[in-house]
């Protein structure tokens, strides 16, 4: 199989979205940091750049974050030839572990919130680069966590509160508010 890459742009202008034709993980995985991708090869090796300050990977794509100083135009290039290679070497996104599906967990009115941040908002999450994941529902107030491109995006705290939060509010009407451990 011959590996296409192609870059999208997302809501964060420190983030780029490399898409593959391959499926490269079920789920998500999030490395904000290097240390933090020590059982990832292929996330270890894009740390080895430089201007690389981050990486999350979902579906068919890695999201990378640049640092400051990297302009895009001159390291998308390099990114999208090492990401090719990565995908065509087959390097791992995590070592071993076995795989499952959404276990969503808790009360009946928490694995419904769950079900609808899994089915309804999550797809429009990765369409950005980013990921998703729920955390709590206390008093009202459902926390989740934002991570790839959507972690520090200026437009993250208008999605939540515009997108997810009316939707959860209009589907489960005791949610009251929506917050980030991420902002």
């Amino acid at each position: 199989m011959t590996i296409n890459v192609y870059t999208e742009q997302t809501p964060n202008p420190a983030t780029m979205k490399f898409m593959v034709n391959k499926l490269l993980i079920n789920g998500s995985e999030d490395f904000a940091t290097k240390e933090s991708a020590e059982h990832s090869p292929f996330a270890k090796e894009l740390f080895k750049f430089n201007f690389v300050s981050g990486v999350f990977f979902a579906s068919n794509f890695v999201t990378v974050t640049k640092t400051e100083d990297a302009e895009w135009p001159d390291i998308e290039p390099i990114l999208k030839e090492f990401v090719k290679g990565a995908v065509e070497s087959e390097y791992k996104i995590k070592e071993a572990t076995a795989e499952e599906a959404p276990a969503f967990e808790g009360s009946d009115l928490e694995i419904k919130i769950q079900q609808i941040l899994h089915d309804y908002v999550r797809p429009a999450v990765e369409q950005d680069g980013g990921a998703i994941s729920y955390k709590s529902f206390e008093e009202g107030v459902v926390t989740v966590e934002l991570r790839g491109s959507c972690s520090g995006c200026p437009s993250s705290t208008i999605t939540l509160k515009s997108g997810i939060q009316n939707l959860l509010q209009r589907m489960v009407p005791e949610v009251k508010e929506v917050v980030s451990n991420a902002l």
